[in-house]
């Protein structure tokens, strides 16, 4: 199961997921994050991993787009953490902080 609650900032538009993102919750994600895409009038859109507890390859595959096409990916924990590291080694960024090249944000718990 996963929540997905969309938090609209003055300065940004958050997704933040709780729970697994697999199986159908992928297509629900994808979905939820076109419509706020739609909705963020050019705000960032960030994606909050931080209550993620366990992602399938599709679920990898579709963060990896996500961050390709400029969401911030936020995550903590050990295992999120290197999963959002390593899409931010093996999939390249089409648009992002040129000053940083940084796409994401890793806390450790």
């Amino acid at each position: 199961m996963l929540r997905i609650t969309l938090l609209d900032g003055l300065e940004q538009v958050t997704l933040k997921l709780e729970g697994s993102l697999v199986g159908v919750w992928v297509k629900e994600t994808e979905a939820a994050w076109r419509s706020a895409k739609a909705a963020s009038a050019g705000r960032p859109l960030v994606l909050d991993l931080k209550a993620v507890n366990r992602v399938d390859q599709a679920g990898v595959y579709l963060l990896a787009l996500l961050r390709q096409r400029g969401v911030r990916l936020v995550a903590s924990g050990t295992a999120m953490a290197e999963i959002v590291r390593t899409i931010e080694k093996e999939w390249p960024r089409n648009e992002g902080d040129p000053s940083t090249g940084r796409a994401t944000e890793l806390t450790k718990e």
